[in-house]
């Protein structure tokens, strides 16, 4: 099936519309996550609870986003052994983004708070 130039063209704008949409949602999550993480002092207070459970309630972040969202305001001192294993699932896919992967990696290495060299990833990411 032949298209003309003007659905091309429709369907090349689409195809980008759609993608920054998804960028976005993802800029939304990863930036919520990255701003607990880099403040983070042992476990998130109440107000860095609510962000993620924004984030980890936004179906258009992502399932991968959404489950370390979760991990984030699950950590007391450290992630629990069932969020360390989701985490390590999450680093495996070769369906999540880098963005994804570094968070699950950050989420993986806390012990009471995040490491200098990921605190340098997370403002990175703000």
């Amino acid at each position: 099936m032949k298209m003309s130039p003007a659905r091309k063209i429709m369907a090349i704008v689409l195809v980008g519309v759609i993608s920054q949409i998804s960028l976005a949602d993802n800029a939304f999550a990863t930036k919520a996550i990255a701003g607990v993480l880099v403040n983070l002092n042992h476990f998130p207070s109440d107000d860095q609870k609510a962000a993620l459970q924004a984030a980890s309630s936004d179906e258009s972040a992502g399932r991968g986003f959404q489950m370390i969202a979760t991990a984030v305001a699950n950590i007391r001192h450290t992630a629990t052994a069932e969020d360390k294993d989701i985490m390590t699932r999450i680093i495996a896919s070769d369906r999540t983004t880098a963005q994804a992967k570094a968070l699950a990696e950050i989420v993986l290495g806390i012990t009471h708070v995040p490491s200098d060299e990921a605190k340098a990833t997370l403002q990175a990411m703000l």
